[in-house]
This record gives structure tokens, C-alpha cells and sequence, in this order.
């Protein structure tokens, strides 16, 4: 077994290094001695000693889901009273109040609505393009693939009559963790990982960019969270879609896998390990984005340190980790701040991770 040190030279060194080798950096004590190359790999990957972060709006169309995942506190049956599906006018009023504020896309996600078809996600898509200028970064593999089984089509299909309908990129949601054994327990109703990978997949073959997302924490084990990255990685050896990485914890308040494994959320420690690790293990990915609206405004902070080069957005409205109790708001002004007292420029940046201005 190769030492800690050993491992670290050869990712200086600009060397890809194995799932095994990333598996003993994320189980070691030696999270500065990581840390540090982490923030080299990043200066070589972003030498402008920015940290960029986009201006944009989580709508949630839809509570209603029939995965019924076990990590989830924001998801109704149909036939709940607490169930909603918002009106195209409540949805434009949104997307109006974004653009306002200088927002250039909206993160649209619901649940797997049994109701709802393709006629239904098509004239919505289209219904906002004829009204806006904006990206629409929308709609996660679970739900395409619940659209095109919906639709009887092909997920290239579905894909093709969503972007022509004015789709423009997809959130990596619905990842967890890309290992069939961890899904089984906290989201057994949902897709497999191949499934999601194949969406992104062919996505990306249709020249839509995408994001790949990891939640960690919950029942999965160090090795299982590797095997993810791997998976992210190989996808994007071969596809070259993935624009960036975003992990961020599981949260534990108001979920029935937290009360039935009692589970203890993960520490700070190993976000920014997981953090740093990723950034080193994943030379393919452009860019990698902290989570403050899991993990606080101080921690994302910190978290610049570790290998991350983006603030993510100023997410004028977030519901689904607010419904696990977690709450965390971080003003345009706020996010400049906190980039600016590590020393570094703040830059608005687009969905695609081009830069609009520097504040």
C-alpha cells in the first residue's frame, strides 16, 4: 500500500491517481497534507484567483412524488393536503422577480408527478422561452427518465423535444450516491445508478451540458463514495459534458433514514476531506462547487481552501433542504463578501460557467 505522501507527490505531479489511492487519501488523518494539494490542483485548473458563483432561482414546480425516497422531507403523496403543483402564472411571476435581480437561470425540479406528461413539461418549456431570456437549467435523470417512461419514448427522445422546447442543461440530482447497494435503502423506488449515468450520457451526446451532484453521509461507506467518483469520472472521460462537481451532506432532520439508522450528520472534517479528495480525484472536472445551503456561509468559505473554485448561486429560493430543517440564506452582497475575505475576486458567471462580471 502506497503511503499517504507517496500519493500525494504523484497528484502534484499532474498523475491520475486510482480509486484504491483515493480511497486511502479520504480514510487518512492527513487532511491538511490533502487540503494543500487540493488548492494546488485548483490554481493550476483557475490561476485567475477568482471564485465565481451564479445568480439564479430553485422553483420547485412540484411537491408531489411517488419515490417516496427515505432521505427526503419535502416530497407529498398525490393526495396530501400538503400536496401543490404551482400555475404557469405563479412560475413566471418567479422567473420575472429572478431576472430582476440579475438572475440568468432557473433550476427548475419537482418530484416524479404521476400526473404530469411530456405535453405537460413541453408547453411549460416553451411557455418560458416565448416570455424570458433565460437559461433553464432543469429537470434531474429521475425525472427524465419518469417523463420518457410517461411518454413511451426513448430518454434520447425525451431529451431531444425537451431541448427543443428550450432545455438547456441539467442539474445532476437524484445521483446520492451511484452505487445500487446505498440506493436500495435510502431511495429504492428510484432510478439505478446506470440509469442516471445514461441519461447524462445522452445528454451530453445531444451537446447539453450537465452537473454531477453527490449527497454523502447517510448510510454508504468510504469506498462506495470513490466507486461515485469513479463513476463521474469515467462518464466524463468519454463524454466531456460535465461542467461541475457539487457535493454536499446529507441532512438528517425530518427523514425516516435518519430515524430508522440513526444517523448522525457528517462533520465539517469530512466535507472539505470528501471536498478535497474530490478535487484531486476528479482532473477531468472544471470546476468544483461548495454547498453553503447545507453546510453555512463559513464553511463554503473554508471549503476555497480545499480545492473548491465556486460559490454556487445565490439561490434566491431553495425548499427541498429547507423541508430537512436546514435553512441556511446567503444575500448577493454576503456571497461577495465572504469570496473577497479570502483575498480572492468575486465574478458572477453564467450556467456554463462563463463570466459576466467582476464585482
Amino acid at each position: 500500500m502506497e503511503s499517504v505522501k507517496n500519493i500525494l507527490v504523484k497528484a502534484k505531479a499532474g498523475e491520475r491517481i486510482s480509486k484504491q489511492e483515493a480511497q486511502q487519501l479520504l480514510e487518512s488523518n492527513q487532511l491538511l497534507a490533502i487540503a494543500k494539494v487540493a488548492k494546488l490542483i485548483r490554481q493550476r485548473l483557475h490561476p485567475e484567483n477568482k471564485v465565481s458563483f451564479a445568480i439564479d432561482r430553485n422553483i420547485n414546480y412540484t411537491n408531489v412524488c411517488t419515490a417516496e425516497c427515505n432521505f427526503c422531507a419535502f416530497y407529498q403523496a398525490p393526495d396530501s393536503k400538503q400536496a401543490y403543483l404551482l400555475t404557469k402564472e405563479s412560475i413566471f411571476k418567479k422567473i420575472a422577480e429572478t431576472i430582476e435581480l440579475g438572475g440568468t437561470q432557473i433550476l427548475m425540479q419537482g418530484g416524479l408527478h404521476p400526473e404530469l406528461d411530456l405535453h405537460y413539461y413541453l408547453d411549460l418549456l416553451q411557455a418560458i422561452k416565448d416570455r424570458f431570456e433565460i437559461h433553464i437549467h432543469s429537470l434531474s435523470p429521475p425525472e427524465i427518465v419518469h417523463i420518457a417512461e410517461q411518454a413511451g419514448l426513448s430518454i434520447t427522445e425525451t431529451l431531444r423535444r425537451l431541448k427543443e422546447a428550450g432545455l438547456d442543461s441539467l442539474p445532476g440530482g437524484g445521483a446520492e450516491i451511484l452505487v445500487d447497494r446505498v440506493r436500495e435503502i435510502i431511495s429504492p423506488n428510484k432510478i439505478k445508478s446506470q440509469q442516471w449515468l445514461e441519461v447524462m450520457r445522452k445528454a451530453h451526446r445531444l451537446g447539453m451540458k450537465s452537473t454531477a451532484t453527490m449527497m454523502f453521509g447517510s448510510v454508504e461507506k468510504p469506498a462506495e463514495r470513490i466507486e461515485h467518483l469513479a463513476k463521474i469520472r469515467e462518464l466524463q472521460d468519454q463524454s466531456g459534458g460535465f461542467t461541475a462537481f457539487i457535493p454536499w451532506t446529507f441532512q438528517a432532520t425530518n427523514t425516516d433514514l435518519a430515524e430508522k439508522y440513526k444517523l448522525s450528520p457528517a462533520t465539517a472534517t469530512e466535507y472539505l476531506q470528501l471536498v478535497a479528495v474530490a478535487r484531486i480525484f476528479l482532473d477531468n472536472i472544471p470546476s468544483l462547487q461548495a454547498s453553503w445551503v447545507t453546510q453555512g456561509e463559513k464553511l463554503a468559505q473554508v471549503s476555497l481552501d480545499f480545492g473548491v473554485n465556486d460559490f454556487g448561486s445565490t439561490m434566491i429560493e431553495e425548499n427541498v433542504v429547507k423541508a430537512a430543517g436546514v435553512a441556511f440564506r446567503v444575500s448577493l452582497e454576503r456571497i461577495i463578501a465572504l469570496i473577497e475575505d479570502t483575498g480572492r475576486k468575486a465574478v458572477q458567471r453564467d450556467t456554463l460557467y462563463n463570466e459576466l462580471r467582476t464585482f
